[in-house]
């Protein structure tokens, strides 16, 4: 038999066999949207895909140029890809609260400089590595501002890590004994912004002392890291203990971060006490 006679004589692919039931108009062609959306979600776009459902549910494909039909799928597929990817940082960052930039609260006298908050917004303090501290007393901001900053990553699409330094220090501890103590400080090594939270709560022992050093030596000129704490910097030597380990550390945390000192009395009671009012 000939080619062509095998070839009549073959079943045909049923990948290529389409129902023609659903067909869709756009300029002096017609596509067959069932099969056109199963490509889509096949090939992972399905962004596109719900694009292209949309304009023929909507009777808009007629009036659309090849030119624009594309551009709509392409944004919208990018826009789904955006949002997935923001979701998946948001998740593993674990910020302790929902805090945007664009609702920080100028008014209250707290000592906020609104031109430094500005330049640590646009975030090209962590394309440079360097650090952020925010001390001041409890309930003046702090943890907030911090979150906030970190969401702010995440929008602009830089990994995050939230952690609470006395909870840090009891899963390392903990880690040692089952093995994942390695994996804890690649966690911590890695990511473009880490947020160690309620610093200076307790003293350190000589294993979070270790752990700490571990972590900036780690992050030192390559990633950024915001410390928040209720004690000022002049303090934080002493609280080490350790006046060799207190060197080192601080060596890698302080000399090229940014300080933001807030004071003023505790935005929970200010609100509380409006709330009254």
């Amino acid at each position: 038999a000939s080619f062509t006679q095998a070839v009549r004589g073959r079943r045909a692919d049923p990948s290529s066999q389409h129902p023609r039931t659903a067909l869709l108009q756009l300029g002096d062609h017609v596509l067959l949207t069932h099969p056109t959306l199963d490509q889509l979600h096949a090939l992972g776009l399905h962004g596109m895909a719900k694009a292209f459902a949309d304009i023929e549910a909507g009777g808009d494909a007629a009036s659309l140029g090849h030119a624009e039909w594309l551009a709509l799928l392409l944004e919208r597929e990018a826009s789904l890809r955006r949002d997935k990817r923001l979701s998946k940082r948001l998740q593993y960052a674990k910020l302790r609260q929902q805090a945007c930039v664009e609702d920080i609260d100028y008014r209250s006298p707290r000592g906020l400089d609104r031109s430094l908050t500005t330049m640590l917004v646009e975030g090209g303090w962590i394309d440079d590595h360097a650090n952020l501290l925010i001390c001041g007393p409890s309930g003046v901001g702090k943890s907030w501002l911090a979150s906030a900053l970190g969401n702010k990553a995440c929008r602009d699409n830089r990994s995050v890590l939230y952690q609470r330094v006395p909870r840090l220090f009891s899963d390392l501890a903990l880690g040692r004994g089952d093995g994942r103590h390695p994996r804890l400080l690649r966690a911590l090594g890695r990511v473009d912004l880490l947020i160690l939270d309620d610093w200076g709560l307790e003293p350190l022992d000589a294993a979070a002392r270790h752990d700490l050093l571990e972590i900036f030596e780690d992050r030192y000129c390559r990633r950024s890291t915001i410390v928040t704490s209720q004690l000022p910097v002049d303090q934080w030597h002493a609280l080490i203990g350790d006046p060799t380990y207190a060197d080192a550390i601080l060596d890698r945390l302080v000399h090229n971060a940014h300080r933001i000192d807030l004071n003023g009395e505790s935005l929970r009671r200010t609100r509380k006490s409006g709330r009254k009012a």
